[in-house]
């Protein structure tokens, strides 16, 4: 009963976020989802609001932004999902690991296994929560908590940067301050950071999609944004991501009207290799050319994850995409193996976020693998290296 009712919620979240972001399969609105558009317009006006009052209390210091004293760098943007931020992150912490610091990432850990409401809403009123240590998803030495408990994020960073701490709270000035006076750290990268306005950062760096870059401009929930786009004017850097190297001149031009100063760099998602789940066997991009796969994802923009196969040459027999963040099941995983192997399929490709949350399994039959991506910088000679010297050691 559980499952099934998981499942009708993730089924409406699809239908809402095909809405809002007026994908409506070309097919006429209704009179409902008509009202229903109206009523999600009215609340992102209320919310739109209440975000600005925010940041006027934070600006008129009635609020009081915490400095811990080490360098802080922020890594955002304004919208929901589907940026391509973890792999910014995770280039950034290690070039930043390279050049001998002692490096923190700080996420609150979206979906991952909380308390019971009840539990929660007791220990902020008794303010228990401010007791709690964070969760330490690594230590920079040692993997001690798994997907469930960190969230997607977290642990796959954490995977991917066996030298770098990576910490999880809500209250990030707290996970902060147990990375410096715990872990001994001295370089906090925060991870979705932009709207976090409690922690001062030193660099705040912006992510852009050039695929999709505010949506509809409506703020949530009749839209993507989580605030006005003219908010980006607080940006030190401006990353605009997914880009192919041409067609961005409208957009920086856009980007310009609310940002002077900021420097734009433009970069783009690159495929790496794919490796196989469960045996860590790495094959190159050739792999795919011709290959009959069945996709597998749980993201929140599933379509450039598939033509990005389809570019490399896979054939896909069949797309599986699930909710944003959606944990699969084993009964999930066994289906897909078994649709695979009745279409002919030769393997299934997920991506690399969705990995951490796919269930171990005895199954070998038809084998699964995730696309490994990382960044490249287009605009500029510099590479990412360079680029990140320039940004935190000016």
């Amino acid at each position: 009963m559980k499952r099934r009712w998981k499942y009708r919620l993730e089924r409406f979240e699809r239908y809402v976020v095909g809405l809002i972001q007026d994908r409506h399969d070309g097919l006429p609105l209704t009179r409902g989802e008509r009202l229903f558009l109206d009523f999600l317009r009215s609340l992102s006006r209320l919310y739109r609001t209440i975000i600005q009052a925010r940041h006027f209390v934070y600006a008129k210091g009635l609020i009081r932004h915490h400095t811990l004293g080490c360098q802080v760098i922020s890594v955002g943007n304004l919208t929901v999902g589907g940026t391509g931020k973890t792999p910014v992150v995770e280039v950034f912490a290690r070039e930043l690991q390279k050049e001998g610091r002692r490096v923190a990432i700080l996420s609150r850990g979206y979906k991952k296994e909380e308390p019971p409401w009840g539990t929660r809403v007791l220990d902020r009123f008794l303010g228990r929560d401010k007791r709690q240590p964070p969760r330490i998803v690594s230590d920079g030495k040692t993997l001690l908590l798994d997907s469930a408990m960190s969230g997607d994020e977290p642990y796959m960073l954490a995977s991917n940067l066996p030298n770098v701490c990576v910490l999880v709270d809500r209250d990030r000035v707290k996970s902060g301050k147990y990375a410096i006076n715990k872990l001994g750290c001295d370089t906090l990268v925060l991870d979705d950071g932009f709207q976090y306005l409690a922690l001062k950062p030193r660099v705040q760096i912006v992510l852009v999609d050039r695929t999709n870059p505010f949506g509809n401009e409506h703020c949530l929930p009749r839209g993507i944004l989580r605030e006005p786009v003219k908010n980006i004017r607080r940006a030190d850097f401006i990353f605009i991501t997914k880009s192919n190297g041409t067609g961005i001149e409208e957009l920086k031009a856009k980007l310009r009207q609310h940002n002077q100063h900021a420097e734009i760099i433009e970069c783009k998602h690159c495929p790496r290799y794919v490796q196989n789940l469960y045996t860590s066997e790495q094959q190159p991009l050739e792999f795919l050319k011709d290959r009959r796969i069945v996709a597998v994802s749980a993201i929140a923009a599933p379509k450039g994850f598939e033509s990005e196969l389809e570019r490399l040459g896979a054939r896909i027999l069949r797309r599986f995409a699930f909710a944003d963040h959606h944990r699969y099941s084993q009964q999930e995983i066994i289906d897909t193996i078994n649709s695979a192997k009745v279409l002919g399929a030769e393997a299934i490709i997920t991506t690399e976020k969705d990995a951490v949350r796919f269930p171990r399994l005895d199954r070998r039959d038809v084998p699964v693998y995730f696309l490994r991506v990382d960044i490249e910088i287009l605009s500029g000679k510099e590479d990412f290296r360079s680029c990140i010297a320039r940004i935190c050691f000016r």
